[in-house]
């Protein structure tokens, strides 16, 4: 056996019992605090739900959703005069409180037609 199995052998094992003692004893302590957490309730998760739920079982369907929904956030923008930048308007996608949901549904449409039906994906990227 060499050094370097001796001693990853030792760290691995180590480093497993270290770990195991530091759950345990965080158990311990979460069980003895009462919890605290106030009970929220979120208007939109209804719909964030549904948007995550919606299956991509047709190519028209990708299609449809993989061109409505753009690949950019469409908003950030320069307005020029002469050539000199007035006004610089930021990227308003995070302020959608579903952005991330339907990032996620034309993902799943391209997934779906790349995967599934074998297109070329390309003029959507």
């Amino acid at each position: 056996m060499s050094v370097f199995e001796y001693t990853a052998k030792k760290l691995s094992i180590s480093s497993w019992i270290w770990i195991h003692s530091r759950k345990s004893s965080l158990k311990n302590t979460i069980l003895a605090q009462p919890l605290k957490t106030k009970p929220t309730f979120n208007l939109l998760q209804p719909a964030r739900k549904w948007l995550n739920q919606i299956k991509v079982h047709n190519p028209k369907q990708a299609h449809y959703l993989c061109q409505l929904i753009p690949a950019q956030c469409p908003f950030e923008r320069d307005i020029k005069i002469f050539g000199h930048t007035l006004l610089h308007i930021p990227p308003l996608c995070k302020l959608n409180p579903f952005y991330e949901e339907t990032v996620a549904l034309r993902f799943r449409a391209m997934c779906y037609l790349a995967d599934e039906c074998g297109e070329d994906i390309s003029a959507y990227c």
